[in-house]
């Protein structure tokens, strides 16, 4: 990179994204001056480069606010999709796309990079790819030169497509399958993608074209659930491909089974149908490979494989929403005249606050929810075949959360490090519901308090509570009773060896393993190769 290099000023979109998380720190260690557009800066407060960068409030729809953020901008990254949004999200897409065309041209941005998907040169596609085809093309339409990327599956720790596949075959020890499981794949590491990336702005101007980026490796899609068995040391999964070409059905199967929500699900499920390698290896001419040359498909699943192991996975497709911001619980004097339902709970304990903080910290994902676990699992089943998030989402972290995280079917509104955790439901309700735990210090001990929140929306939101009022009558109690008594199990181990009660770590935006989260940290994060 030369010194004119580190001057330039790029402008990262969906900087809270999979991809653009894992970008901005990357181009920080490589000397850029990094800005990033967001409609909700609170979701940047715990990264480790929050500090790194400028941060701009805006939405990427408006084109007034996109030319702000573009002003003085030389390279512009185009990280968004709008997949699992609603129906419209094809219409959607488009719309953003010449929007920031527009703004770009009148902030005179030298480059836009835009990372869209491999697929067919003929043929019908998928509405998911179509779009993806769509927007690149609308962007090299455009005044401003575009360097589109177009890649396959992208396997890393918390993608999509690695989810889909790690749920399907950790599940499925045998699979009766559509035909598309046959279909040939280039699939690609996340850590070769941001390769290219990040190299992207020192390319030659001018350039307006797509380039293909792959792993120049061709599999089938059952060829990927193999390999991963194999790594991930599982026993001989069967795939049977059998003739059953509707994507609709196989996008509910899929979202039963995994994590990824069925409004995320079909359109991927979707984009299978096709083949997806890549036609041309012209990016060579520009940017060379990576010093230790591409990452092949199972070294790609190892790393990921090692990231989950080690909790250190850094973004993850279920923290990187598209829908729009939610309104936040309203202050409890917000609440006079309003219909609203509250289930609370208090329980004083002699064990120290550390220790139900642990408790609250871990709930979800392995750990579940602390009461009737059947009752979670059939609830998290419904919601999904309503279409909602469900309950196998699992968490980021499994010891820190942070705000936006996923947990389950809930995401963090607001965390008070040792003292509170407030979470939003995101499962399919007639209302807008909240999930609160507090754990005060009092004297020796805690005064442990939960409360469930509901603001009903009209009858049926009223209805749905009273249905469920029985069972919180279980629920709750139990959730906690349980919470307490985890933590007095934790207090009790660690008397019983003898260690210190543990404290309370200052808290490192973004991360939990101490990493150092100044400029050189977010520098040397970003050297390394995930």
């Amino acid at each position: 990179m030369t010194d004119s290099t580190k001057d330039k000023l790029v402008l990262v979109t969906g900087a809270t994204g999979y991809v653009g998380g894992r970008l901005v720190p990357r181009l920080l260690a490589e000397g850029y001056k990094v800005r990033v557009l967001v409609r909700s800066p609170q979701k940047l407060d715990s990264v480790p480069w929050r500090a790194d960068v400028e941060v701009v409030q805006g939405n990427l729809t408006s084109e007034a606010d996109t030319a702000a953020a573009c002003k003085g901008v030389h390279t512009l990254f185009y990280l968004v999709h709008a997949m699992g949004s609603g129906p419209d999200f094809v219409k959607q897409e488009l719309e953003t796309a010449r929007t920031v065309a527009a703004a770009a041209e009148s902030a005179d941005v030298n480059r836009i990079v835009y990372l869209g998907g491999l697929h067919p040169g003929t043929g019908k596609l998928s509405p998911h790819m179509r779009s993806r085809s769509e927007v690149g093309k609308t962007l090299l339409a455009g005044a401003v030169p575009a360097v589109v990327f177009q890649a396959g599956v992208v396997i890393g720790s918390g993608s999509a497509s690695f989810e889909m596949i790690r749920h399907l075959t950790d599940n499925l020890p045998a699979m009766p399958s559509p035909s598309w499981v046959q279909n040939r794949i280039e699939p690609i590491a996340i850590r070769d993608v941001l390769h290219y990336l990040v190299a992207a702005p020192g390319m030659p101007s001018g350039i307006n074209r797509t380039f293909d980026i792959g792993s120049r490796e061709v599999l089938t899609y059952g060829a990927l659930m193999y390999g991963y068995a194999h790594e991930a040391g599982l026993s001989r999964r069967y795939i049977y491909a059998l003739p059953l070409p509707a994507p609709t059905l196989a996008g509910w199967w899929v979202a039963l089974v995994t994590p990824i929500p069925h409004s995320m699900a079909v359109p991927l499920v979707g984009s299978l149908q096709h083949e997806a390698i890549a036609q041309e290896q012209d990016i060579d001419t520009f940017i060379p490979l990576p010093s230790d040359g591409l990452t092949r498909y199972r070294k790609a699943v190892q790393l990921a494989l090692g990231k989950l192991a080690s909790d250190e996975v850094v973004t993850s497709w279920a923290s990187a929403t598209n829908s729009p911001p939610s309104d936040p619980l309203p202050s409890d004097p917000d609440w006079a005249g309003r219909t609203f339902f509250v289930d609370q709970r208090e329980k004083p304990t002699a064990v120290a606050p550390q220790y139900v903080w642990r408790v609250i910290e871990g709930i979800g994902g392995q750990n579940g929810w602390y009461s009737l676990p059947a009752a979670w699992a059939i609830r998290g089943v419904w919601d999904k075949l309503v279409g909602g998030a469900g309950l196998n989402r699992g968490r980021r972290n499994a010891q820190r959360l942070f705000v936006g995280d996923a947990v389950d079917w809930w995401r963090v509104e607001k965390i008070e490090d040792g003292r509170m955790l407030l979470l939003h439901a995101e499962m399919r309700v007639p209302g807008e519901a909240w999930l609160e735990f507090t754990a005060e210090p009092d004297g020796a001990g805690t005064v442990y308090r939960q409360r469930a929140i509901y603001f009903p929306a009209g009858l049926a939101g009223k209805l749905y509570w009273w249905a469920i009022l029985p069972f919180h009558g279980f629920i709750f109690p139990s959730m906690a009773k349980n919470i307490i008594g985890r933590a007095a199990d934790l207090e009790r181990e660690d008397k019983q060896v003898g260690a210190e009660p543990e404290q309370q770590p200052d808290r490192v935006p973004g991360n939990g393993h101490g990493q150092d989260a100044s400029a050189g940290g977010a520098a040397a994060a970003g050297s390394q190769r995930c």
